[in-house]
């Protein structure tokens, strides 16, 4: 793994950490996207990735705390926005 590489916690894809989102769990359990010091795991910016993700409760299991079901709306509402690719 070179430097900046990180591993999706739903597909398991290696790419550069710019391509995910990074979820931060912080010291007082709240949760943070993309900022923050603390437990973090990475995920892809793909609706696929994310429905995944929220069936298999793996970002729960992945900063070892209860996720809201409103962070899954809030990806899902990034995503929805985010320029498409051609």
């Amino acid at each position: 793994m070179t430097i900046n590489q990180r591993c999706c916690i739903s597909c398991r894809r290696l790419a550069d950490k710019s391509e995910f989102w990074r979820v931060v769990r912080l010291n007082n359990r709240e949760i943070s996207i993309n900022h923050g010091m603390g437990r973090s795991a990475y995920i892809c910016q793909t609706e696929k990735c994310l429905l995944a993700a929220d069936k298999k409760d793996r970002l729960s299991r992945a900063l070892k705390t209860a996720v809201p079901k409103d962070l899954y709306q809030t990806l899902k509402k990034t995503l929805s926005t985010r320029p498409s690719e051609i």
